[in-house]
């Protein structure tokens, strides 16, 4: 996860704002949004206040309905902050399914399991605090989802740690690919950029997956393991 802010603007903290669609458009995708319950809003407020990275409803949307599409039971997240997204997965996982949180703040995975509680969903997520990566590493089934959200200067790792722990035809998700548009600079000095530049250009070549970039808020990669 990442703290580095955007400018300021008088909209809620989602991260980062897609910067192809910032303005007007923004505004309408995010106005079409269905109102959501008492525990996302809450944590959307909670996010917002104490500037806790999220992923936001527009993506949170996406990353559900990717879920739902190709039935997934079993969600590996990397990185996962207050649960925000997490309360996506599990809700999409239905009840026999099972998502694993991971996140190296203890205080981040309390107020998580608080939020789980609330929103009846804490039988099917497994809270680990620590280096999500290591996490990752030891686990020895296949998940129809992995979805990566970590500090960004670990993307590359992280890649070369999931295709042998995602099934053929699960998805690989990552968040932030985009990185405020700073992917496009000629010539990145910033580690975060250049790792995430690493990252993208090992997916899109990787023979294990098919690869798109959703422009979505802060860049969504979709990769689909062959």
């Amino acid at each position: 996860m990442t703290s580095n802010k955007p400018k300021k603007e008088n909209k809620p903290n989602w991260r980062h704002y897609n910067f192809t669609t910032a303005g007007p458009v923004d505004d309408y995708l995010y106005s079409m949004l269905p109102k959501r319950d008492e525990v996302l809003a809450g944590m959307e407020e909670y996010a917002s206040k104490h500037d806790v990275p999220i992923v936001g409803p527009a993506v949170a949307r996406v990353l559900q309905e990717f879920a739902l599409m190709i039935n997934a039971k079993t969600v590996f997240e990397l990185g996962s902050a207050i649960g925000y997204s997490t309360i996506w997965w599990a809700q999409a996982v239905g009840e026999k399914g099972r998502v694993i949180y991971t996140d190296g703040d203890p205080k981040n995975a309390e107020r998580a399991r608080g939020y789980f509680e609330r929103a009846g969903v804490s039988s099917r997520i497994t809270l680990h605090t620590g280096d999500a990566l290591e996490v990752l590493s030891e686990q020895k089934q296949e998940f129809d989802i992995i979805f990566n959200d970590v500090d960004k200067e670990d993307y590359p790792r992280v890649l070369r740690l999931v295709s042998p722990r995602l099934r053929k035809g699960g998805l690989f998700i990552t968040d932030n690919v985009l990185w405020s548009g700073r992917v496009a600079e000629k010539n990145p000095k910033e580690a975060h950029t250049k790792a995430i530049l690493e990252f993208n250009r090992l997916l899109y070549n990787s023979p294990d997956f098919f690869t798109t970039i959703l422009p979505i808020r802060d860049g969504l990669a979709i990769a689909f393991k062959k």
